[in-house]
This record gives C-alpha cells, sequence and structure tokens, in this order.
C-alpha cells in the first residue's frame, strides 16, 4: 500500500510539473489548450527534466490542472495579484512563475483531495526547479496566505 501511495504521489509531482510548463507554454507561445494536452500526452511527460527525470504523470491531474486554471483564471488572477508583494502584479512577474502561482491557486482551491500543506510543497519544489533565487519564496508566501483565506472562507 505505501508503494501505492508513493507512486501515485510521485505521478502527480510529475502532474504539477508538467501543467505548469503546458500553462507557460499556453502563456508564452499563445498555443491551443487541445494542442498542448496533447502534445503532454504522449511526447512530453516522462522525459528528462533538468539533470532528472520527471517521472510518469498522472495525466488526468495535469489535465484538470490545465483546464481548471483556464477556466477560472478570471478568479484566480486578482486572488494572487492581491497577495504579493506591494507594488507587483502577476503580469510582471516571470512566466513560469505565474504558471506556478495559477497552478497551485487553483490546487488549493479547488482540490479539497489534496492537503494545503503538502500542495504548497510540492509547488516549492516545481519553483526550486526553475528558479535559483527568491521565486520559491515567493510561491511560499502567496499560496499559503491563499490557503489560509481558503480555509477561513470554507473553501
Amino acid at each position: 500500500m505505501a508503494d501505492t501511495t508513493k507512486t501515485r504521489a510521485s505521478s502527480r509531482s510529475a502532474a504539477r510539473l508538467g501543467a505548469v510548463q503546458a500553462l507557460y507554454q499556453m502563456d508564452i507561445a499563445g498555443a491551443d489548450l487541445s494542442d498542448v494536452l496533447a502534445e503532454f500526452g504522449s511526447v512530453r511527460l516522462g522525459e528528462e527534466f533538468e539533470n532528472g527525470e520527471c517521472g510518469d504523470a498522472d495525466f488526468d491531474f495535469l489535465k484538470a490542472l490545465v483546464r481548471g486554471v483556464l477556466e477560472q483564471q478570471r478568479e484566480i488572477d486578482p486572488l494572487i495579484n492581491e497577495r504579493l508583494a506591494s507594488g507587483w502584479k502577476l503580469s510582471r512577474l516571470d512566466s513560469t512563475l505565474r504558471a506556478i502561482l495559477r497552478a497551485g491557486a487553483y490546487e488549493l482551491k479547488n482540490r479539497r483531495d489534496v492537503p494545503p500543506r503538502a500542495s504548497i510543497s510540492e509547488y516549492i519544489d516545481v519553483a526550486k526547479a526553475f528558479f535559483d533565487g527568491d521565486e520559491p519564496k515567493v510561491v511560499n508566501a502567496v499560496l499559503d496566505k491563499l490557503a489560509h483565506e481558503f480555509e477561513r472562507e470554507g473553501i
């Protein structure tokens, strides 16, 4: 049973990474949702990432994250903007960081099957895979604030 849980967690970690990459690709290249999902479903998942293997992703989870972010982006973006440091706006952030924050905010708001602490930790790890600076701290701060507010509001 422990191996099944570990495998599921690993496949969800890979799905989060894939979702961030898909959201980034859609943001930068203006790629279509169906094209991006088809590419990630057939080619990209399981490819090497940096110096390691990203692993086999839970493709259903990846699709749910990407579709959810796109469907709720008009709700999610203002929530993120309100929790960024004074003077910062989501539109000014690096596209990868935007994708991480959007995916994390969506997951915290909508995926009750994932403990908030686990979700936040996963997105911090995704940020660490892409950035060496303060970006993981930004992810932690914004998502932590959102998680507490969602909890208070019963979301």
